[in-house]
């Protein structure tokens, strides 16, 4: 097996993330109140900048080419509309009411990076649609709740697969893009798949920080990148949601650095050992 380095972080290097993860949460947080019919993604993105400047942050997104070479990322968000998946550039497109939108957010703060996306119903969207969103992000918390100390990549994948697979309905999983780990870069080893076996994949350590994240479509799991190398669509243009956060494995439980209360009422609903170091 081809060896992997993890980035395991200290007591401190965890609380200099979790800064980073407040600011990721509650920018999404404003993101999702001002969301509505007649604002344009950009009008979106151009918020979540003043949010980095104010709290003297760096995007993780802008100016971004995955390392392969892609033109650089030109915004500090990834909004992705209805049947886009993940990676849509902001730009002029105006919300409607029904719109079903996927928001990505990462910045670092003192080189330490936070991640995590949310999916928002523009005024009243379709029953499908909100089951959708809920279906995703029940997923994610999931994925979150399996992410032990003792336990396997794989679990999370499971659980994130079975959670999404006990739902009525057609469902494609997208297997393309994974979660990953996150730290000093926004994007690490190890990757965090939205399917896997129990027991498989490499080890779940203390100090490890994940970012974890479903995307899910109500048709084929099939997806297009379109014109602008970016953005990500359903081949099949059916509807897509995205749900994300960045947990960390700490010696007392779990801690997910992008959410308000670091995650304690869910996982605390799950069963999960919840383990903050202190905000």
């Amino acid at each position: 097996m081809r060896h992997v380095r993890i980035e395991r972080k200290d007591a401190d290097q965890l609380r200099a993330m979790r800064v980073a993860g407040l600011v990721v949460g509650r920018t999404l947080a404003r993101l999702a109140e001002a969301a509505a019919p007649g604002v344009t993604t950009a009008d979106l993105d151009a918020l979540a900048a003043e949010q980095i400047a104010s709290a003297g942050a760096v995007s993780s997104f802008l100016g971004y080419d995955g390392g392969i070479g892609l033109p650089p990322f030109p915004a500090v968000t990834c909004i992705s509309v209805n049947d886009e998946v993940v990676h849509g550039i902001p730009g002029p497109r105006v919300l409607a009411d029904g719109d079903l939108v996927s928001i990505d957010f990462g910045v670092s703060v003192a080189g330490w990076h936070g991640d995590a996306a949310v999916t928002i119903g523009i005024g009243a969207v379709s029953p499908a649609a909100a089951a959708l969103s809920a279906t995703t992000r029940e997923a994610m918390w999931q994925g979150v709740a399996a992410a032990a100390a003792g336990g396997r990549i794989g679990d999370i994948g499971n659980a994130i697969e079975r959670s999404i697979r006990s739902r009525p309905g057609r469902h494609g999983i997208i297997s393309e893009f994974t979660g990953h780990g996150i730290g000093s870069a926004m994007h690490m080893a190890p990757d965090v798949p939205n399917i896997g076996r129990r027991g498989r994949g490499l080890p779940l350590l203390t100090g490890m920080a994940l970012a974890i994240e479903p995307m899910v479509t109500l048709g084929s799991a099939a997806v297009v990148t379109r014109d602008d190398e970016w953005t990500i669509a359903t081949r099949d243009h059916s509807l897509a949601a995205h749900w994300e956060n960045t947990v960390a494995i700490t010696e007392s439980g779990l801690w997910v650095l992008t959410a308000e209360d670091g995650g304690e009422a869910e996982l605390t609903a799950r069963g999960v050992a919840f383990g903050p170091l202190g905000d």
